[in-house]
């Protein structure tokens, strides 16, 4: 541990001991609300860029605390900034993600399923939003007590789920303005409550979509040799081009050329005239995403040439990787440690999912940390995107202390 963070873990003991109760712990008041809360939120679940009534319920719980949260101009997300402010010292800035999924809730037992249809939260961002929401109204009686030592910020941010990421848009609105460090959570299915993940460096991949079209004179498939074979041609790049990026980037870097469809032909004895596919590059390396661009491109032509097939590339930039700084992630270890003890923090995986975060932290230091919502016992994994995702919603208790901790301890350094 590092000299600054052992500081902070005796600043935050020196700080936040009053009593037999620590400071900032989420009072019983609060948390029956909070999880009334998340439910109403995985009940009317809102795509990304659409979450008015998800913008005004949270806007609502914080005016009603005496509050000041600010709309962003794109019309959904908001932040709010709680303590006080002095423009020399920047801010810590809690981050979470308001937007659901386009598809069904499955849950068949469930009094709080989905009520739209093809709609669900089932990426977990009810729970993140939850969370930064009882963080923000815990500290907020915390200064009117005057037991905040420095001013936070609140990040609701739009569209996570939308490439390349509602976080570009909510950057340009201003929300790092005065901001030194930025945390957040994200639900984890496969730790159990009370526990989270940590990682320093990078802890979730880039993400780029890629579609690819192949065109071609068609013709009879007794004389290939008079066409363009194009279902040759992208049965080639769909297994060819993998293998060519692979080698010609660091294999350290992770990077994986996926594809999620390929479409060619209509009749068993006709060579078609166009063929299509798609799919997702990507990386764990920032210095690799940027150069992954020109590697593809390039790959695909080689493969298509080779088949005298005419190629169209669409290369749309997604998120790069989530890279935790060091001591942010330290931060997060001495907040949870400090509310749950050491074993509560577990060392977490490499992820290939993207996550829009990756965008504040081109900006500003900041971590993430995977949060448990497993209920503990529990053998059967709820995975991330699918119909029957739910957490255990002890988990937002456990989120809600760790961002109050720290910011406490962030407060004191």
């Amino acid at each position: 541990m590092s000299p600054e963070s052992e500081a902070g873990s005796e600043a935050e003991s020196e700080a936040e001991s009053v009593g037999n109760v620590l400071l900032g712990t989420l009072p019983e008041d609060l948390r029956a609300e909070l999880v009334a809360f998340r439910r109403d939120l995985h009940m009317h679940p809102e795509l990304g860029n659409q979450e008015f009534r998800t913008t005004a319920a949270i806007k609502a719980r914080l005016e009603l605390a005496g509050l000041e949260p600010r709309v962003l101009a794109m019309g959904t997300g908001l932040v709010c900034d709680i303590g006080p402010r002095d423009t020399a010292v920047p801010m810590l800035a809690l981050r979470a993600d308001i937007d659901a999924l386009p598809i069904p809730d499955t849950k068949s037992e469930c009094a709080y399923r989905s009520t739209v249809p093809d709609r669900a939260h089932a990426c977990g961002h009810d729970v993140h939003t939850t969370v930064v929401l009882g963080a923000g109204l815990v500290l907020a009686r915390l200064h009117e007590q005057g037991l905040l030592p420095r001013a936070v910020r609140l990040l609701f941010q739009p569209a996570e789920e939308v490439l390349p990421g509602g976080a570009a848009d909510a950057i340009e609105c201003g929300v790092l303005d005065g901001v030194g460090r930025i945390i957040a959570v994200h639900c984890d299915p496969k730790v159990d409550s009370g526990r989270i993940g940590l990682r320093i460096g990078p802890i979730t991949s880039a993400c780029d979509r890629l579609e690819v079209s192949l065109d071609g004179p068609g013709g009879h498939t007794a004389r290939p040799h008079l066409t363009t074979d194009l279902v040759t041609a992208a049965a080639r790049v769909a297994t060819d081009v993998p293998a060519i990026v692979a080698r010609r980037m660091d294999a350290r870097s992770g990077v994986s050329v996926t594809w999620g469809r390929i479409e060619s032909g209509h009749a068993p004895n006709v060579i078609p005239q166009h063929a299509e596919l798609s799919g997702t590059v990507r990386c764990l390396d920032l210095d690799a995403w940027r150069q992954a661009p020109d590697i593809v491109h390039a790959a695909i032509d080689e493969v298509a040439g080779l088949h005298r097939a005419k190629s169209a590339i669409t290369y749309v930039r997604g998120v790069p990787p989530v890279v935790n700084d060091a001591l942010v992630t330290e931060l997060l270890r001495d907040a949870m440690t400090a509310r749950r003890g050491p074993l509560s923090v577990e060392d977490t995986e490499q992820s290939l999912g993207g996550e829009d975060f990756s965008w504040y932290l081109e900006h500003v230091p900041g971590a993430m940390a995977r949060l448990g919502v497993r209920t503990p016992g529990e053998r059967t994994v709820r995975d991330l995107h699918q119909g029957d995702f739910d957490a255990d919603e002890s988990a937002i208790t456990v989120g809600v202390e760790l961002f109050t901790a720290a910011a406490l301890i962030d407060g004191a350094i």
